[in-house]
């Protein structure tokens, strides 16, 4: 599927890879943030600051999810937590055995 990379924002684009790279391959987000710049013909003075930034972007948005060792994926890949009305319950039965 062909996309006019112009029109969508770093933060959608980071989304989009991550959907086609799917939930058993998580990105390193220097990876990442690379390939958006060179998709979105980027012109950029400083690597570091433009890293920044749509790292900042990728990080504030909820649809992301940090994977730890730098890896970024979504947040549809990973199951809800517990409710910890489960936890509680398991905690309560064990306190008055």
């Amino acid at each position: 599927m062909e996309y006019n990379f112009d029109e969508i924002s770093e933060v959608d684009l980071a989304y989009k890879l991550l959907t086609e790279a799917g939930k058993d391959n998580p990105v390193y987000f220097k990876t990442l943030i690379r390939t958006i710049i060179k998709l979105k013909n980027k012109t950029v003075q400083n690597e570091a600051a433009a890293i920044s930034e749509i790292y900042t972007m990728i990080n504030m948005d909820s649809r992301f999810q940090h994977m730890g060792d730098g890896l970024w994926g979504l947040t549809d890949w990973t199951p809800p937590e517990t409710k910890r009305s489960s936890r509680s319950r398991s905690t309560t039965a064990k306190a008055s055995s």
